[in-house]
């Protein structure tokens, strides 16, 4: 397997105080890790000092001249992923909630041609993650998977989740479309949508210990509407488009 080259793709926003923190992680990890794995932190239009952070400690990295959003960012990463020919890319936060040693629970069900992506989910049986989010954000979660069930009778647990990985089939699709306000469960309608398999494995996560999310998430009633229409608006784009 050394011969797969997977990306890890970090999207960071004002992480100056922890993201030296979670690429020491990552650096520890590829020392003994099967496979040839490489990171790229997408600095989105960051207005604290970690361009200054990145930069000293030659962290490989590009800075994106404005704030594209958590949507753009990722694309950036998923664009680096093929233009470099890399077998599978792999979404992981900049914050330091996800564990770089549950990795191969997300690219080995790929490697064996198993799935297409895969998401990290902490609501899984084979979860051992002790964090879970707040009661209310968990409320919102299980309303988003619901309604994705509703819509496509595919059982999606930790919809929300950012640690996600997909082939090249699905970097190549990311490329081409990718939603820019609520990427993780919009992007469930269009790969449902094309018939791609989808995988949720159990990781482990921890809560933030720095920075501020970039998404104002589920304890808003506004994100809540909001989102429900895009992955609403997104299935019927995709029933109209495969009729």
């Amino acid at each position: 397997m050394k011969n797969k080259k997977i990306l890890l793709i970090i999207p960071a926003y004002n992480e100056a105080a922890g993201i030296v923190d979670v690429i020491q992680k990552v650096e520890a990890y590829r020392q003994n890790c099967p496979y040839q794995l490489d990171y790229l932190v997408v600095n989105d239009g960051s207005t604290d000092n970690e361009e200054e952070v990145l930069v000293k400690n030659k962290i490989n990295h590009v800075e994106l001249v404005c704030n594209l959003g958590i949507g753009g960012a990722v694309q950036t990463g998923y664009k680096y992923a093929l233009k470099e020919d890399y077998d599978i890319a792999v979404q992981f936060d900049g914050d330091g909630q996800h564990d770089i040693d549950s990795l191969p629970k997300l690219v080995d069900p790929i490697l064996a041609n198993q799935a297409d992506f895969t998401v990290g989910s902490r609501f899984v049986d084979d979860s051992d993650s002790e964090f879970k989010s707040s009661g209310a954000r968990q409320m919102g979660i299980k309303i988003l998977s619901s309604l994705i069930r509703l819509l496509t009778r595919v059982n999606i647990k930790d919809v929300t989740s950012g640690y996600r990985a997909g082939n090249r089939k699905i970097i190549q699709q990311f490329v081409e479309r990718y939603p820019s306000q609520y990427p993780e469960p919009e992007s469930y309608m269009y790969l449902i949508a094309n018939r791609l398999r989808i995988k949720e494995v159990g990781v482990k996560m921890f809560e933030r210990e720095n920075g501020k999310s970039s998404i104002n998430f589920i304890n808003s009633f506004s994100y809540m509407v909001n989102v429900s229409l895009s992955i609403l608006i997104a299935s019927l784009i995709n029933r109209k488009e495969f009729e």
